[in-house]
């Protein structure tokens, strides 16, 4: 019958250092996903993390003994049921990890490999059973949300532009349309105030020049010749 290995040993360390690893994973995640490798080959657990890798989305196995430990430590008693057999648990970090798109690839991974079975999980404090993850793995990617978000905001405003295009055009044309009735019921066609101010410009302006300046030389000539009378 196997012995528990003292405190201080170093194979007590080393359990020690793997429950404080996975309880800070756990508690610093956005999500993490529990999954059911039994069956996966070396080569296939290395395609599974290749497609995490997108999602910033770390994909580690550990001992369930370990990972229970972890859990309780966390304040997670709720997974701890779920992590029975061969468990690999998929975290997904905070700084750049996108739950939605690491549930998708964990979900189409599973759709052709069946050996992946997908156990639950968290996200953020909310637990999550093997449907939510499925349900999780529909929503659409958040630069798609986002976009969508965008285009939301958009839509009124061009609305509102198009709209006051469209009234800036239909009230040129609805003066234009009084204007012909009204030509064509009689009236003289207005006139045009730029045209009037170009031809009456010449002809109050240029007969004024001459005179003011010929003015003071005819004057200046009459004493001289009423002098020479005179004499």
């Amino acid at each position: 019958m196997p012995t528990k290995a003292p405190a201080d040993s170093a194979q007590m360390h080393r359990k020690s250092a793997v429950i404080d690893d996975i309880k800070a994973r756990l508690e610093s995640a956005d999500a993490a996903v529990l999954t059911e490798y039994r069956g996966l080959t070396v080569k296939d657990i290395a395609a599974l993390r290749a497609a995490l890798r997108p999602a910033a989305t770390d994909y580690k196995i550990f001992k369930n003994t370990l990972a229970r430990r972890a859990a309780r430590d966390a304040g997670l008693d709720d997974i701890v049921e779920s992590l029975e057999g061969p468990i690999a648990i998929a975290f997904v970090r905070r700084d750049g990890g996108d739950a939605v798109t690491a549930a998708k690839a964990l979900r189409d991974f599973a759709r052709t490999n069946p050996n992946l079975v997908l156990k639950g999980g968290i996200l953020g404090p909310r637990l999550l059973t093997s449907r939510d993850v499925e349900a999780l793995a529909d929503v659409p990617p958040r630069e798609q949300l986002l976009a969508r978000l965008a285009g939301g905001f958009q839509a009124p405003m061009v609305k509102a532009a198009g709209l006051f295009q469209a009234f800036t055009r239909n009230m040129a044309y609805g003066v234009k349309a009084l204007i012909d009735q009204r030509i064509a019921g009689g009236e003289a066609a207005p006139a045009e105030p730029a045209a009037e101010v170009a031809d009456e410009a010449p002809e109050s302006e240029s007969p004024a020049e001459p005179t003011e300046i010929e003015a003071p030389a005819a004057e200046a000539t009459e004493p001289e010749q009423a002098s020479e009378n005179e004499e």
